[in-house]
């Protein structure tokens, strides 16, 4: 696949407010959740717009943060939702074994046997482990994959290429 180091990753999301003095709270997606604040100014939403934050805390379910210059509740209403994203060469490279989400997504999937099964469209995670979403489009049907070493025996990122091990999957196409 090529060294793609402009891509953005998404590290969290904002998902509502705290209080009424423009604190929001976020939900974060990094290895150790509380690193969120560790990558340097993110990128907030569509417009991609640099964000510092003042203060970060642990509060129940995520975190709870205060952005520079957003100093009350109506301000930090309207960033609910938004995405926290940073570029791609600002996060370590993985170790042996693992993966970024976002590299992933794309790559051709094959079974064992050579047979060509779709692209990885999106990989997601509610709450019981990896899946990833395998289809030929969005439009078309799509299956839901564990991506485990034993139903995902390899991961070739260099080459564009993940294999799996399901009999579910046929040949016959």
């Amino acid at each position: 696949m090529g060294d793609d180091t402009d891509k953005l990753i998404v590290l969290g999301v904002i998902t509502g407010v705290h209080g009424i003095k423009g604190e929001v709270k976020i939900k974060s997606f990094t290895a150790d959740p509380a690193s969120i604040g560790d990558y340097g100014p993110l990128l907030m939403g569509d417009s991609n717009k640099p964000v510092n934050f003042t203060r970060i805390r642990a509060h129940k379910n995520g975190f709870v943060a205060s952005i520079k210059g957003i100093n009350d509740r109506n301000s930090a209403e309207a960033l609910k939702g938004s995405e926290l994203k940073v570029e791609r060469s600002v996060l370590p490279e993985a170790e042996d074994g693992e993966f970024y989400y976002n590299d992933l997504i794309g790559l051709r999937v094959t079974s064992t046997k050579g047979a060509d099964l779709g692209l990885v469209l999106a990989v997601h995670n509610f709450g019981a482990g990896d899946l990833l979403e395998i289809g030929k489009s969005l439009k078309d049907k799509t299956e839901l994959v564990q991506f485990n070493q034993q139903t995902v025996p390899e991961v070739d990122i260099d080459g564009g290429v993940i294999v799996v091990d399901l009999p579910e999957f046929t040949d016959d196409e």
